[in-house]
C-alpha cells in the first residue's frame, strides 16, 4: 500500500525512562489512543514555554516518531525550537518528573519552565 501523503519527523527524542513512564501512565488511564505532544508557546519570563501533555487530536501538519509505542508529537510550529531536544524523566528524592533538554535555549529562567 502506497501512502501519497508523507507524514513529516522531527528532532525530538525521549529517553527510555520517560518512554517507560509514558507507557505506565496510558496504561492507568486505560487508554491507547493518546499521544505525548510536546510544544512551545509565547510565555513564561524568558518568552517562551514548554507544554508537554496527552492528546488524541491530530493536527495539520504535526511531526510524529514512534518510540517503541510510544508516539511523540509535535506541531509544525514548534519543531524548529525543539529540534535536538531530549525529553526525560527523573524520581529521584530532589525531583520527580518529566524534564526538557533543548540545546536551543540561549537562555532559561530560573524555573526551567520558560527559555527564549
Amino acid at each position: 500500500m502506497t501512502d501519497t501523503a508523507t507524514e513529516s519527523t522531527h528532532g525530538v527524542v525521549i529517553t527510555d525512562a520517560a518512554a517507560a513512564k509514558v507507557k505506565s501512565l496510558l496504561e492507568q488511564e486505560g487508554r491507547d489512543d493518546l499521544r505525548l505532544r510536546l510544544a512551545v508557546q509565547p510565555g513564561g519570563c524568558s518568552g517562551l514555554i514548554y507544554q508537554l501533555y496527552f492528546d488524541e487530536r491530530s493536527l495539520d501538519g504535526d511531526a510524529i516518531r514512534d518510540f517503541d509505542g510510544v508516539e511523540v508529537v509535535v506541531d509544525r510550529m514548534s519543531v524548529p525550537y525543539l529540534d535536538g531536544a531530549t525529553i526525560d524523566f527523573s524520581d529521584t528524592i530532589e525531583k520527580q518528573g518529566f524534564t526538557i533538554d533543548n540545546p536551543n535555549a540561549a537562555n532559561s529562567c530560573a524555573c526551567g519552565d520558560s527559555f527564549s
